[in-house]
Formats: C-alpha cells, structure tokens, sequence
C-alpha cells in the first residue's frame, strides 16, 4: 500500500493575513508599489471634499523611477509631505484605487504588476500603472497654475486585476 499523501497549503502572502497595524516595518514599506502617485499635488475642494490630482509631482518625486529622491529626510525637506501609517491610510480617502496600502485596508489583493506579486519592481511601469514619464515637477509650475494640471489617470489606471 502507498503512503497516503499530504497536502499541505503554502502560507498565504503577509498582506493577505496581516492587519496593517501588525506589521513589521519591511512588511509595510514592501506594499509601496513605486507608483509614485500618492506624491502628486492634489486639489480639494473646500466646499465638496472632494479630491483632484495634478501631474504635478513633489520636488522630491524621481519622475524615472516614481521613488523619493531623499526618502529619510523628506519630511524635513517637505513639511507637508503625509507620512503613511496604519491610521493614515485609514483616515486618507485620496489614495490612488491601485495603493497597495488601499488595497490591503479594504481587504483587496493587489494586482498582478505590483512587485511583491510579480518579483519585479518594474512591472508597475510596464503595466503602465505609474507616474513614469507624466509628470511635471512642482519647482517649475506656479502654485496658481495648478488647475491647469488636472488629471483622472491616477483614478483609472489599473482598473483590471
């Protein structure tokens, strides 16, 4: 007789079983997708709430690689740059539909093209999700001309998983 065989399921991805409260920081830092969307100037609307995006980047924002170019000091540098926490991101409703930090607080998975599903850092600009190659940096747009910089992409891109 043969020996009867066991299945035995992989253990899930931490963003599947993890609260974002619990966990550990290169867990957390590991859900950025280098899209570079969530350091667009965005415009709120006083009166509604609600929130538009520009392609106006954060001085900081490397439009190649959609990463800060001075990641441990740009709070510093950027008093108004928003820092992601667990109570951040559950507070924020502006984050783009594609966050992996959205995706893991409402219980989503993430997409195909993020690098922790495919192993590559790069898919996020092959899938064309990123800010990659559209943007304009903030030190050359007057903060008047702002509503000329408009844009839906941040809220579209990536609505098939």
């Amino acid at each position: 007789m043969l020996p009867k065989k066991e299945f035995v399921m992989e253990d899930a991805p931490f963003w599947k079983t993890k609260p974002l409260s619990k966990m550990n920081p290169t867990e957390w830092e590991s859900l950025c997708d280098g899209c570079g969307l969530c350091c667009l100037n965005k415009l709120e609307d006083w009166d509604t709430g609600e929130v538009a995006f520009t392609s106006v980047a954060c001085k900081l924002l490397d439009g190649d690689s959609c990463r800060c170019k001075d990641y441990p000091h740009r709070q510093a540098i950027v008093p108004d740059c928003i820092q992601l926490t667990p109570k951040t991101v559950e507070d924020i409703g502006w984050l783009p539909p594609t966050c992996g930090y959205r995706l893991v607080r409402d219980g989503e998975d993430l997409y195909w093209w993020h690098p922790l599903v495919s192993g590559d850092p790069d898919t996020v600009h092959a899938a064309g999700i990123s800010a990659r190659g559209r943007t304009v940096s903030e030190e050359d747009v007057d903060v008047a001309d702002l509503e000329d910089y408009l844009v839906d992409w941040p809220l579209t891109v990536g609505e098939e998983r």
